[in-house]
């Protein structure tokens, strides 16, 4: 079996990536889902951050919470280290399967420091400006929380060095599709 990491920052294009893996037949584990799952698991999430505005109907809000890990860099180390761990055991259930490719959709792969759980890296690259027009698109944020969303994240630069197969995603969904097909053959 061949474990591949799927990787991309904010609005690179990796639910897109993931949906065309997914139609083609492979298995994909989504670890946003996983960890948005975990902050409802884990008695320890609001144990951490009781004293906090982040509940809404006694529980959890991952708006709330994101916005506030994402302007306090050592609140989000705290909610990173009691989420990996259990995100960690979650990945590796996944790879106990007959699956021959198997793909783990995880943007924050580098900074999680879970490399050694996989064979292969493919990092989903789109240009800044494109993924500061989709963010701000698609979650409705203001230009100035959108960057700041961008930078809580490794550089892609650092991150295409540290990468095995990169797809770029600066285009057409068809030609995504393409690039796609292209990767796994440079995976496998």
């Amino acid at each position: 079996m061949l474990k591949v990491a799927l990787v991309g920052n904010i609005a690179s294009g990796k639910s897109a990536v993931e949906a065309i893996l997914k139609k083609n037949g492979y298995s994909v584990l989504d670890t946003d889902k996983v960890c948005h799952n975990l902050l409802g698991e884990l008695p320890q999430v609001s144990e951490e951050f009781v004293k906090y505005d982040v509940f809404e109907d006694g529980k959890i809000s991952r708006e709330k919470l994101g916005t506030l890990v994402f302007n306090n860099p050592d609140l989000r180390k705290k909610l990173e280290n009691i989420l990996y761990p259990t995100l960690r055991e979650k990945i590796n259930e996944f790879f106990n399967s007959s699956d021959d490719l198997m793909f783990v959709a995880i943007p924050l792969l580098f900074e999680a420091e879970m490399t050694d759980l996989f064979d292969k890296i493919l990092f989903i690259y789109a240009d800044d400006k494109i993924r500061l027009k989709r963010l701000i698109k698609r979650n409705n944020y203001t230009k100035e929380y959108a960057k700041l969303r961008m930078a809580a994240q490794m550089p892609q630069e650092d991150k295409v060095k540290k990468s095995d197969v990169v797809i770029y995603n600066n285009s057409t969904l068809e030609e995504l599709e393409q690039n796609v097909k292209i990767s796994i053959e440079q995976i496998r």
